[in-house]
């Protein structure tokens, strides 16, 4: 089966097994490793994508539901070689620790920032109750997004 959609705003086409999961084919066939492989049940957030405009787990989609999708990793946050501003205020506020957790949490904020781009405290936390940190304690996070929020 071949199936073709966007990935990062490039046509991509494979021919994968329907039942693979689209992290899986990011990871070993498209060499997008950013997107992480922790639960593989939708529970952690750390393989987050936006698919077709909504925020999915891509460890819950299967390649062969993804005909057609305009698909955002990781990957396809940054302009080239300049940071997007959320995973800047991430690495500038230390948010990332480890780094596991760090690409869900930067896909998740972005497509959330872009809806509401001055949340309280509150909307942030809960924009990303989908996203697990296991180091961090979420302080740095929240400070980063906080501050972003901020700016006019």
């Amino acid at each position: 089966m071949s199936i073709t959609f966007s990935i990062n705003d490039e046509p991509k086409t494979t021919s994968a097994a329907g039942w693979e999961s689209l992290l899986t084919v990011l990871r070993d066939e498209l060499g997008l490793p950013g997107s992480k492989n922790a639960c593989e049940q939708g529970e952690c957030g750390s393989c987050t994508v936006v698919f077709d405009g909504a925020l999915v787990c891509s460890c819950l989609v299967m390649i062969g539901d993804c005909a057609g999708a305009d698909i955002t990793t990781v990957e396809g946050l940054a302009n080239g070689d300049e940071l997007h501003p959320v995973q800047d205020a991430l690495l500038s506020e230390g948010a990332v620790q480890c780094g596991f957790c760090t690409p869900g949490f930067a896909v998740a904020a972005v497509h959330y920032l872009k809806q509401n781009p001055h949340p309280t405290e509150g909307e942030i936390r809960e924009a990303l109750s989908g996203n697990i940190c296991r180091c961090t304690g979420y302080g740095a996070i929240m400070r980063a997004l906080q501050g972003l929020a901020e700016q006019p």
